[in-house]
């Protein structure tokens, strides 16, 4: 008998990849990626009228989703070069907390003539912001009536999250609100487009759809925001909810028209992004903590025992993986900083030499980056540019950079930004810790660790040895490995990812002259951290309500 093989996909924030994995090591045999034609819709809706969106949106469209199945699969089969019916199942996943408002047959609602160009009703993206009023009045009222469900999500909420997108839609789109008969986050309204049944997975809906120990939020705790929320999850979120691993379904003939797939071979549960690279990572055990770095990070971790921590993105029971607490917490810009500066601020003469020393402007700007000492620009970042998703949870924040002065380089203040991102990550873990959480080992995947400056850089101001996951496509293999597990190959996660996993040998350890460098402007970034995060100073508010105001009166 042949190999067997399962294929995992990966939906990002501008592109979805493809991947076909062998089913006895993990090996991978053919991927493919897709960009989305309409990426991020962030300034203009694009996709119907042009308009122009207000501040802190950021929308997609449906289409790009199912572009990326009819094309990332079947190239990912072609590069493979397997038979397709050697494929025994395929799994998902997608960036979380990106909501859907949908008819009872999954049709989203921006995709009728009635509501195409109201941006309500189109698909809200994870890092869409439009909704932070609506977070802090929710968490206002839950700290009044003391909520038991507040504590999971570190005391605070994010914007991100479906409760405020849902709560922002009925209160400035009633009408959209009103049509819509299901609320779905992408993992899962990617699932029902493959199966035809519409499920939620336990990983998501306990993250990012405030599914707490088998129950949401109560109806007269929605009824007090408005009475017509009283039914949102009771009425408009009634599927199913399944635990990671589980069997969703089996692909439907048109799913298999678009992927080349076999029509009835297992679809599993769909997971967050960043979450099924724990399994890609072989990181499944408490204390393992994996770091997805990209365009934003991700910091998970399983633990034995449920722990309240400040700002955490939420703890779910079997979040990760069956038997334990999945903590996470997460940063909503690192490599996106970095691009933004490349792309407004890097100067010419600097292309023009990265171009002669056949180079990227981000591997010139590490090079030269690299040859400064720890301090020696004196220059400290805060990491806020898209707002802070942990330890504060607060989208009205904004980056900062302190220090410069008529004599900076723009290396000088690249590594100042990529310092920044890792004392954000370095606060994360001491509040994890802080809050009796053990960090045993740090893990890092996705496209940063392709830095090694990068990395370095991390490993001194953790002052930790960080290890790496081998595959660069995490996300396809971590959804994969859940596949396998939901076709009956493997018994549970922990044994399909200690098969499958792609650990890498490579490590890097921290220097500990520049380790105690760092410690000292460490103490100094948390100050800057908690006088413009913790309210001590608001002026970073204040400006993004003037924003709001202005642009606001521009677009009517």
């Amino acid at each position: 008998m042949g190999d067997k093989y399962v294929v995992g996909i990966d939906f990002g924030t501008l592109s979805g990849r493809a991947g076909v994995f062998r089913l006895s090591d993990g090996k991978e045999m053919g991927t493919a990626l897709t960009m989305y034609k309409h990426g991020v819709m962030d300034r203009t809706l694009s996709a119907a009228d042009n308009q122009n969106l207000p501040p802190d949106f950021a929308l997609q469209a449906p289409a790009d989703y199912i572009d990326v199945l009819k094309n990332a699969v079947p190239g990912a089969l072609k590069e493979a070069n397997v038979d397709p019916n050697d494929v025994v199942a395929v799994g998902l996943d997608a960036t979380s907390a990106t909501l859907f408002a949908c008819k009872a047959d999954g049709t989203p609602l921006c995709e009728l003539d009635e509501f195409k160009n109201n941006p309500h009703a189109w698909v809200k993206l994870w890092k869409h912001h439009g909704a932070q009023e609506q977070a802090d009045r929710i968490v206002a009222l839950a700290r009044e009536r003391d909520e038991a469900w507040l504590p999971r999500y570190g005391g605070v909420m994010s914007s991100e999250l479906g409760m405020p997108k849902m709560l922002e839609t009925l209160e400035k789109a009633p009408e959209v609100y009103q049509a819509t008969e299901v609320f779905a986050n992408l993992v899962d309204w990617l699932v029902w487009k493959l199966t035809g049944t519409l499920t939620y997975a336990a990983g998501d809906s306990g993250y990012k759809r405030m599914y707490i120990d088998g129950a949401y939020p109560s109806t007269e705790y929605l009824e007090a925001h408005n009475p017509e929320f009283g039914g949102v999850f009771s009425e408009k979120q009634t599927a199913e909810v399944l635990p990671l691993g589980a069997k969703a379904g089996e692909l439907t003939e048109e799913a298999a028209g678009w992927t080349g797939l076999p029509a009835g071979i297992t679809v599993s549960t769909g997971n967050i992004d960043a979450h099924v690279a724990a399994a890609a990572f072989d990181a499944l055990q408490p204390g393992q903590l994996t770091a997805i770095m990209g365009t934003s990070s991700c910091w998970l971790v399983p633990g034995e025992e449920l722990k309240e921590v400040p700002g955490m993105f939420g703890v779910v029971d079997g979040g990760l993986v069956e038997g334990s607490w999945g903590f996470e917490c997460g940063q909503t810009a690192v490599g996106d900083i970095f691009a933004w500066f490349v792309e407004n601020t890097v100067p010419a003469h600097y292309y023009a030499e990265a171009a002669r020393l056949e180079l990227s402007v981000h591997e010139f700007l590490s090079r030269k980056a690299e040859e400064l000492k720890p301090g020696e620009s004196g220059l400290l970042a805060l990491d806020w540019h898209n707002g802070n998703r942990s330890v504060l949870a607060d989208a009205n924040l904004s980056g900062m950079i302190v220090g410069l002065t008529l004599a900076t380089q723009p290396e000088e203040i690249y590594r100042a930004l990529i310092e920044g991102t890792a004392f954000g990550a370095r606060m994360i873990v001491e509040t994890f810790e802080e809050c009796g959480v053990a960090i045993n080992e740090i893990i890092c995947g996705g496209g940063l660790i392709k830095n090694r400056f990068l990395m370095r850089t991390y490993a001194n101001i953790l002052n930790r040895k960080l290890g790496t996951c081998s595959s660069m496509q995490p996300g396809a293999l971590g959804s994969a490995i859940f596949a396998a597990v939901a076709a009956g190959e493997y018994p549970d996660a922990p044994a399909a990812a200690a098969a499958m996993g792609a650990r890498d040998q490579r490590s890097y350890e921290p220097d500990a002259e520049a380790a105690k460098v760092y410690d000292e402007l460490y103490a100094e970034w948390k100050k800057l951290h908690d006088y413009f995060g913790r309210g001590e100073n608001p002026v970073m508010h204040n400006l993004k309500n003037l924003v709001r105001r202005v642009r606001g009166e521009a677009t009517q």
